[in-house]
């Protein structure tokens, strides 16, 4: 008897989960709502349309997307591979014909034996081997059923992204860790939970001035809703605008702080606060905003201990679909009080087309090898795919928020290497050869490039 799964949403994640289950002989009913009922974001009903940009970032073999990008064509994506047969001249970008590219995996999939392509809107989850790849802009009918499995207190409808920071890239020089008030069980000043990057008053208006000056994203669409959400998750050059010592009393506050530079309590300070599990990324906290990005670094450059800070993510806030994955996923993608429901896609956390891709590509063959009595797969840590899929399932449930593939997840060299791009180069060495050596472990075959 043939096995059959159903999979929600006709974006990157669905289809890739859709070709990976159904060249492994699994029938795949896909269920894609357009164009039956559009969105703000679709103008075309083609599967796996990007609605965004159409770059998908680094092709280079030595950063996090190039890693990312290697890794999923070693393991048989029939997104990345259709992406880089209509590449278009990009510099060491990966840009892609869009048109072109929506067309021919709407072909693929459409013309696929194994697949059903079902154009209509779902109201409620199905019993039955089921992978959730709806997106961040899932409907409403549907977002009441992911409310009801997750619990509401669980699923999330707004981005409000603080920037995160290469812990190595701080100057400590300048910076210091401390908590407020010492609350850190009597630690010494350079064991505080927090960074805090100290500024004296004239820093500090010359911050609060840049952040004024600095060009801002205008809400449009769908995000434009954000701005009635703006009191409970304000924005700094909002605050700002309220006045001149508004951040100092808000998320720039310094009570509690005794700079040991100086022996006295900064005028303001901005604190970071340990973003992963390794130590090796801070987020800023309270700084979410929507300053345009190229802007946005030479502003937070004006902090002190920030001047040479490696960005592995900028502020942002804007409209997005996606759960709690830590307190809900496992590291397979399986949903933990159902076993045979995976999740892919932004609505896992993970940002952008080729995060995205990623774990739908995990989805669909970890659901094919659970209905095979296989175990899953759960990459290891030291491969772009297994750091991102580690992130998402064990970041801190309070803070968690989407993450992109980037060198910070990585765990920290056996050796350490100081020079920027060689270390980067060690990172993608090490990844590649733990691929292998875990896709040999597993026994794993991906498809061939010319599976149909």
């Amino acid at each position: 008897m043939t096995q059959s799964i159903t999979i929600i949403g006709g974006g990157l994640a669905g289809t890739e989960a859709a070709w990976q289950a159904a060249n492994r002989g699994i029938t795949v009913h896909l269920y894609e709502m357009r164009p039956q009922r559009g969105t703000e974001a679709h103008v075309t009903d083609r599967l796996a349309e990007l609605v965004c940009s159409n770059s998908m970032g680094s092709t280079l073999p030595d950063r996090a997307l190039g890693i990312l990008k290697h890794e999923l064509r070693r393991m048989g994506s029939l997104i990345i591979r259709t992406a880089f047969k209509h590449a278009l001249p990009a510099g060491a970008a990966l840009a892609v014909s869009r048109d072109d590219f929506a067309a021919e995996v709407t072909a693929l999939i459409s013309q696929h034996p194994n697949i059903v392509v079902h154009r209509e809107e779902v109201t409620e989850l199905p019993a039955g081997p089921l992978i959730l790849a709806s997106g961040p802009l899932t409907s409403p009918a549907l977002t009441a059923q992911i409310q009801a499995l997750t619990g509401q207190q669980h699923l999330y409808f707004y981005d409000a992204m603080a920037p995160i920071v290469v812990a190595g890239s701080i100057d400590m020089a300048v910076a210091f860790r401390q908590s407020r008030y010492d609350r850190d069980g009597g630690l010494g000043e350079d064991e505080g939970d927090y960074i805090n990057c100290p500024l004296n008053k004239e820093e500090y208006a010359a911050f609060v001035q840049a952040v004024l000056d600095a060009p801002k994203l205008e809400l449009k669409g769908a995000d434009k809703e954000l701005e009635r959400y703006f009191e409970g998750c304000m924005p700094i050059e909002a605050l700002a605008a309220r006045g001149g010592q508004s951040l100092s009393f808000g998320p720039m506050r310094p009570v509690g702080l005794r700079d040991p530079c100086t022996g006295r309590r900064p005028w303001a300070v901005v604190q970071l606060r340990q973003d992963n599990v390794a130590g090796t990324l801070y987020n800023m906290v309270g700084f979410q905003t929507n300053m345009k990005w190229g802007a946005q670094e030479e502003v937070l450059r004006l902090i002190p201990g920030l001047q040479h800070a490696e960005f592995v993510r900028l502020g942002q806030m804007h409209r997005n679909t996606f759960i709690n994955s830590p307190t809900l996923l496992r590291p397979t993608l399986q949903f933990k009080e159902r076993d045979d429901l995976f999740l892919g896609g932004q609505l896992t956390g993970t940002e952008g087309y080729v995060g995205s891709t990623m774990s739908g590509l995990v989805a669909g063959l970890n659901l094919v090898r659970l209905l095979q009595g296989r175990p899953l797969l759960e990459l290891p840590r030291t491969t772009m795919m297994g750091a991102l899929l580690y992130y998402i399932t064990h970041a801190e449930p309070a803070t968690f928020q989407p993450m992109k593939a980037t060198m910070g997840l990585l765990p920290d060299l056996e050796t350490a290497v100081r020079n920027k791009r060689a270390r980067y180069g060690s990172y993608a060495e090490r990844a590649a050869a733990d691929l292998e050596t875990y896709l040999a472990e597993v026994d794993y075959e991906p498809l061939a490039e010319t599976d149909h």
